[in-house]
């Protein structure tokens, strides 16, 4: 697995989602697995891909919209 993402709990969750609808099986942790799950949304979180998805999801996520040119 590596690191795709790092950002508020809140967007991690909607990713994983939205990679799992293109086929990509993401998961996603706690930055600080030691804190309390209070039920902030807020909480800093990491999404992990499959090595082999890695270049496909960024594809997906990040490469610029050539059809926006």
């Amino acid at each position: 697995m590596k690191r795709f993402f790092t950002g508020q709990f809140i967007k991690a969750e909607m990713l994983v989602v939205m990679l799992e609808k293109h086929g990509i099986n993401a998961t996603y942790e706690f930055a600080d697995p030691t804190a309390p799950d209070d039920g902030d949304l807020s909480r800093e979180a990491h999404v992990n891909v499959p090595g082999q998805d890695f270049d496909r999801a960024w594809q997906i996520f990040y490469a610029e919209r050539e059809d926006e040119l």
